[in-house]
Order: C-alpha cells, then structure tokens, then sequence
C-alpha cells in the first residue's frame, strides 16, 4: 500500500495572464483501466437546466457539461477564457462588458454554437427567474446583444466582479433550439458543450459521464469515464465508501467519520483537506406573518446562540465558529456579530424583547435539510434557545430538494442552509445572501446594505471594498437577517488507486472531474 497522502490546497489570489489560449480536442486517454471512476456526494442535482438551479450539486454537474464564456484554472480568482476566445470590459466605466465566441465549439448534438445562444441563454435565465434558479446572481444585466460571434452585456451599474460571474454555471450556454424559452426543461437530456457528456441519469441516484470528443476550451487535457452516485444523507454515503462502493468522495461525509482521520488516516486513503470557505448560516424569514418578522427577535435569537457548542457538538470540531457573513479568507472578513453579541447572553434577549413589546416564548418553526448532523445541529439549536425561557422551536426536516422550495415559499419561520461562494469574491456572501431579491428568499432588504453592495462593485482592485464589505457586515449583525453559525474545510477522499482527486475542488464552485485518473 502506498502512504497515506494528505494534502492541502490554498487559494492563491493573484491574475492569470493569459496569451493565446487554444483549445485541443480532448484524446483517450492511454490508462490501461477502462472501467469508470466512481464518486460518492451527497449534494444532489436539482435540475438539469441552468435555469433551474442554483445549488452546490447541480453546478458541479454544469461545470462539466456545458460550457461558460469564462472559467477558473485550478488555485486561481481570475479568470480565463473557455467558450470565449476573449473577454474585456469596454471603456473605464465597468457597465460595457464583451465578449467573442471561439468559432469551432458544438454543441453535444452537433450543433454549431453562435452569440445568439449565448445570448438566448442568459435572456432565458432571466425570463423565468425560478424561485431557486441563478438569476439573482445578475442584478444589475440589462441587455444581452448578439452579433455574429460577439455578444456584449450591458450593465445598470459598475460591476467589477461580473466576468466572475459568468465563468459560474449560471453562465451556461444552451442551445437555443432544445430549451425552451418560458419554461425549463423537463427531461434528463444536457445539450451543451463542456468537456464531458452526460450518457446516463437516473436523478437523485446516479449520472454516467464521459469525455466530450469535440469539446474545445480552457481545459487541454482527457478525462476519464465517471459515475457520480447521490446520496440522501451523509451516512449512506460513509456506508458506501466502508462498502468500496465509491472511489472518491466529496461533501458531505459526517464529522464523527471525519474527526477518526484527522486522528489517523489509513494508509490506502488519500485525503485532501481544501481551504474551503463553505459556511452555514441560520436564515430568517421576515415576511410580516413570520414570528420573525420582527428585529428584536432576529437579535434575541442572536444573543443567545453559543457557536463553540454547535462546532464542537454535532459537528466534533470538523467547523469553525464563524462570527461574520463573509468568512475568514476573504478581503473585508470581520468579527461583526462577536462585536455586538460577544458572549451567549439570556439577559440581552429578554432585555431586546422586553423594549420590543414581544411576548414569550416566541413560537417558531426552525426548517432543516434531512440528515442525522443537520438534526443534531437543529436539536442543539432548539436546546440553546428554550433553555432561555424566551422561545419555543419546532423544528421541521425535509428533502432537499423541497426543502429547498418550501423556504423560498416561506414555510419556515427560520432555516439553517450552507452556503458555498459562487466565485472567489467576498460579493458572492453579501448579494446573494443579504441583497434585495436575494437567493434566499427570506424577503429582507435594506437599502442601506444594496448601496454598500453596489459600492463594493465598483472596484476592480478588490481591495479598495475592504471598508464597504465591512460595513454591510455591521448592518447584517444589527438587521439580523441571519445569523452565521460556522465555516468549514473541503474534504475529499480517494482511493490511493486514483491520481488527481486533489484538484477535484479548490472552493471556486467547479467539480473538475477531468482531473481524475486510475494510477
């Protein structure tokens, strides 16, 4: 057996300079082994549409199936051309952005991809707006136009991190001619042109993907035949990596598994631990009919959470506590709600409800994704808060994917959901979780946190947003629209039979399983 290999991958900031990027065809590749490389997740594909989807597993299946204008290179924020040939933004003003098609891309049916696809894909997205598709992610596009293989997007306003936007898997290019323009498609066929094609699909159980032949981009080197098979639950898919029934695993193995191999990893696992910047946030509906609705109890709620005892509970010490919206690692990172709220305190709350003319014990739902480590997250919720006297939580689980659509139709009163950035930007923590009409659906807005978001947009040097970014972490911590609970590491595992399972994630939001080989 070959030692234990454990590994750990940082992400570097800086710019990729890029000279002329060239697209290969992607050949077989000369392993001696035939048979498809097994992955075990437990982060389900929701829809196949581009549309339709705006969660970890459907992107990590997009980002190999079809193909964005732009995409990341592995350790890297900027990024680079795939479907494009080149991207720039036009003028000084950061509201012209353009792009031109590379000429020799298809889709997987064989058909030619022209401007007019891509362009069609991001007016799709926009027109059906499903309550858990992308197209929040693009607030301030106005206008989409296509001539020949050149498309420019026109933005309402400054957006520096837009091209980061489009390299995520809500840039996906579809065919025009196979999606429908009003409505999402309902079979379990991809049209698209990344480098893998989608052979077989049984949703929530199992996907075949092989190499794409005729794929042209960023990406110059064969992949290998895969099946990624779903899990329910974190156990079952423990249960099937004791079993061999998986080869590699990623997201989400359960912290009790996790806690035995950082005390001792046997020697034909290789484990990689990614300076991921995953977080889980209690979420908050503040409709009017919520018992949320108020922010007095948002703020109770806040006072009295003990972060060290979720963190060292139900998860065993494999998170964090995390303290602010944008976790550590990223510019602007703050302590905002262990300022205002530093220790778990009974007296804060009752005192906040108390000038606040709130009742007690406030009756509440608290709504969770099925899973034993997500109920014992919630039962250790429950506890802290009705050991106060101040509160009285029901707790609700339910599958994901209608757990997903039952909080944005506003089922819960609150819901813990983790959250993994779409791009490596602090902006993909702040718009998306606390802008108006954010992916959350919790409706919360503050115009005070949309003008600090679109300041932060404004700056191409990321760094100049470090005081606005802190800024809207201080209105969150007051708001409480949330409330962040931890942040964690990536794991991935393989067998010391497979090659490459270290570059399979490195928190940029693409499963690049064209990195897996047999050894």
């Amino acid at each position: 057996m070959r030692s234990a290999v454990r590994l750990r991958i940082l992400i570097t900031c800086g710019a990729l300079v890029v000279a002329g990027i060239g697209g290969w065809q992607l050949l077989p590749s000369d392993d001696v082994r035939s048979d498809p490389i097994t992955i075990g997740t437990t982060d389900e594909v929701t829809s196949l549409d581009p549309a339709g989807a705006y969660d970890a597993g459907s992107w990590a299946m997009y980002s190999n199936v079809f193909q964005s204008l732009l995409t990341f290179k592995p350790g890297f924020t900027t990024p680079v051309p795939d479907a494009a040939k080149s991207c720039r933004f036009v003028g000084s003003k950061l509201t012209t952005y353009e792009c031109t098609l590379r000429d020799d891309l298809t889709f997987s049916n064989g058909r030619k991809i022209t401007g007019d696809d891509v362009r069609y894909s991001f007016e799709r997205m926009m027109t059906i707006r499903t309550d858990v598709g992308p197209a929040p992610l693009f607030p301030t596009l106005q206008k989409v136009v296509a001539r020949g293989q050149k498309v420019t997007f026109q933005l309402s306003g400054r957006d520096a991190t837009f091209p980061l936007k489009l390299a995520t898997g809500a840039g996906s290019i579809v065919d025009h001619t196979t999606y429908p323009a009003k409505s999402l498609r309902k079979d379990t066929v991809v049209d698209g042109s990344g480098p893998y094609v989608l052979k077989e699909y049984q949703p929530g159980v199992s996907a075949r993907l092989e190499p794409n032949p005729h794929y042209r981009g960023a990406i110059t080197k064969a992949g290998r035949p895969v099946v990624v098979k779903y899990f329910k639950e974190s156990q079952q898919l423990a249960d099937a990596w004791k079993g061999k029934q998986v080869d590699v695993t990623h997201r989400q193995m359960p912290p009790a598994f996790l806690d035995k191999l950082n005390e001792s990893t046997p020697d034909d696992i290789k484990v990689t631990e990614a300076a991921s910047a995953e977080i889980r946030n209690l979420n908050f509906n503040v409709r009017p009919d919520s018992a949320m609705a108020k922010k007095a109890v948002r703020q109770a709620v806040a006072a009295v959470i003990d972060r060290p005892a979720i963190t060292t509970g139900p998860y065993q010490g494999t998170v964090e506590p995390l303290y602010s919206l944008i976790p550590q690692g990223f510019v602007g990172h703050s302590t905002a709600f262990y300022d205002t709220y530093p220790e778990p305190s009974k007296a804060k709350a009752k005192s906040l409800l108390k000038a606040a003319d709130v009742d007690t014990p406030v009756k509440f739902t608290l709504g969770y994704r099925k899973d034993a480590t997500y109920a014992a997250e919630a039962a250790e919720l429950k506890k802290q808060l009705e050991e106060t006297g101040l509160f009285e939580v029901t707790i609700v689980p339910v599958a994901w994917t209608e757990f997903q659509k039952e909080y944005a139709q506003g089922k819960f009163d609150a819901y813990t959901v983790g959250w993994l950035p779409d791009f490596p930007d602090s902006d993909s923590f702040t718009a998306p979780l606390v802008g108006t009409h954010n992916t959350l659906h919790n409706k919360f807005s503050s115009a005070r946190i949309d003008s600090l978001i679109a300041a932060t947009q404004q700056y191409s040097d990321r760094a100049r947003a470090t005081a606005d970014f802190k800024a809207i972490q201080d209105e969150v911590a007051k708001d409480v629209p949330l409330v962040p609970l931890w942040q964690k590491k990536d794991y991935v595992l393989s067998t010391d039979e497979v090659a490459g399972s270290q570059y399979l994630s490195d928190g940029t939001g693409i499963w690049r399983l064209w990195e897996l080989s047999w050894i």
